[in-house]
């Protein structure tokens, strides 16, 4: 299995606080069947002002020791990368980065306010050649009188990624709501670990698979953990499984145009 989210660089945010405890990690995520993983550590500024170069060298450090230690692990670069106005440009210019350098990169909202413009900024994204994948929508808590927002973000274009705790109820009662919400109505693309330490929040994705399979079947279950993942990794064009059914909703498939449109400089 291919885990897009990760917090298993040591030292740089709230995940991993050492070598020790990554590669401890790291051996849970491959006895549980997962054999590449993402490390996407938040980029939130002001609070970890992480970015493309050191990212890279953490990555760079951390796989020699998978080597040292004899863990097959394949880990690649990433972020798990807060909004912010000027995120087009960082992104244009390396400074953010995305998933193994391609157009997809996971794209992380506030937890508990709903940002003004969340949907401009996810359009000009788009409109600048970059992917959004939405990160644990399931755990937001303005999900609960915001869900149309995730909807049209959906239906934008906007890939979507649960978080494997969610799935399994460890998250609580509201996130598991919502996560077998969205994967039956066909939304999810990616189910993904967004573990933080060895016995807090620890990697693996089996659980959630099965838990998903039973809702979805095990075809769709394993194309969040394995399809989808490696044609991000390999930066191929993929639709969200959701969007053919958002843009049927009344009024959304307007809606979007119009604003396309006017990032393009039209008129809606």
């Amino acid at each position: 299995m291919i885990d897009l989210h990760s917090h298993i660089l040591p030292g740089l945010d709230d995940g991993s606080p050492s070598l020790a405890e990554s590669l401890e990690m790291a051996r849970l995520a491959v006895a549980d069947g997962t054999t590449h993983m993402a490390c996407t550590p938040h980029i939130v500024p002001g609070m970890y002002e992480n970015g493309s170069a050191n990212i890279a060298r953490a990555v760079q450090g951390l796989e020699e020791a998978l080597r040292r230690a004899a863990i097959p692990l394949a880990l690649y670069v990433g972020a798990d990368v807060h909004i912010a106005p000027d995120l087009p440009e960082q992104l244009a210019l390396g400074k953010v980065p995305t998933l193994n350098r391609s157009r997809y990169f996971l794209f992380e909202p506030p937890h508990h306010v709903l940002p003004p413009r969340l949907e401009d900024l996810a359009l000009r994204l788009i409109s600048a050649g970059f992917i959004p994948i939405l990160t644990h929508p399931e755990r937001l808590t303005w999900i609960k009188s915001n869900y149309d927002v995730v909807e049209r973000l959906n239906a934008a274009g906007c890939l979507i990624q649960l978080t494997a705790d969610s799935i399994v109820g460890a998250f609580g009662r509201t996130a598991l709501y919502y996560s077998e919400k969205l994967i039956d109505e066909g939304r999810v693309d990616i189910i993904a670990s967004d573990t933080h330490g060895a016995t807090r929040r620890r990697p693996g994705l089996s659980q959630a698979v099965a838990a998903a399979a039973k809702r979805c079947g095990e075809d769709e279950a394993h194309n969040m953990v394995l399809k989808r993942p490696g044609q991000i990794l390999a930066n191929r064009p993929i639709e969200p499984v959701g969007k053919a059914r958002a843009k049927q909703a009344p009024g959304n498939a307007g809606r979007f145009a119009g604003l396309s449109r006017l990032l393009k400089g039209g008129t809606a």
